[in-house]
């Protein structure tokens, strides 16, 4: 179950460094931060929600209508070592037309209260995943599958953080479920596993495309489907 009370910013910073082996900086420096996100496998941007501090406004430049597709997920889950470098190599290249990427707006019901599930949304809307897209991501990436209504719900509060959505988080973050663990105090699963490296690249195409365009990702959906047939 989630904890009921939801720490303040240096006690979720000392837990996540804690869960790593390191000594809590606080206000942390950028030299801490950047250490903590190797780490740990979250991206700097991550650790600024943790802490409360700001991020860049330019993080929040989305197409709304893009977001890592089922499709696109499904390809680079299925493609070998070789073809998933190639996938992001492509994706790394790419950049969206000016103009294309705009600030993204909280609709009402992505106004959470705090609280380490709204956290880990606001972690997952860095990378351009609302509630329909996470779910569909972590249904292929680590087999929990719940509608986008209960995925809103943790981030409301309305349904606890339990071990089996920190399995499914873990996953379309890329992080071990030991990380998200001594973050959020949530015991895993006995049968928690260690990341594929299918997932974890995986994982890091959904953050490295994060700020292209729905045409963007169709052509990298396209190029991933060349290459798993090759």
């Amino acid at each position: 179950m989630e904890p009921s009370t939801y720490p303040e910013p240096d006690v979720r910073l000392a837990r996540l460094a804690g869960a790593v082996g390191l000594s809590v900086t606080w206000p942390p420096t950028e030299e801490f931060l950047d250490c903590l996100a190797e780490r740990t496998g979250l991206h700097t941007h991550d650790l600024l929600l943790v802490a409360d501090l700001p991020v860049p406004e330019t993080a929040w430049l989305f197409d709304e209508t893009a977001g890592a597709s089922s499709s696109l997920v499904s390809c680079s889950l299925a493609l070998p070592v070789s073809g998933r470098q190639l996938l992001r190599t492509r994706a790394r290249g790419m950049t969206a037309p000016a103009g294309m990427l705009a600030p993204w707006e909280p609709r009402p019901y992505e106004q959470y209260p705090p609280g380490f599930g709204s956290l880990l949304l606001r972690m997952l809307a860095l990378r351009n995943l609302n509630w329909s897209g996470t779910a569909k991501a972590m249904c292929l990436m680590s087999g929990v599958c719940k509608a986008a209504s209960t995925i809103g719900a943790v981030g409301r509060g309305a349904k606890p953080l339990d071990a089996e959505m920190l399995d499914g988080f873990a996953a379309v973050l890329g992080v071990p479920v030991a990380v998200l663990a001594g973050l959020t105090g949530v015991r895993p699963t006995p049968g928690s596993r260690e990341l594929t490296p299918e997932v974890v690249d995986t994982a890091a195409l959904i953050w490295e495309i994060r700020h292209l365009t729905c045409d963007q990702e169709n052509q990298l959906t396209e190029y991933a489907e060349v290459l798993g047939r090759e």
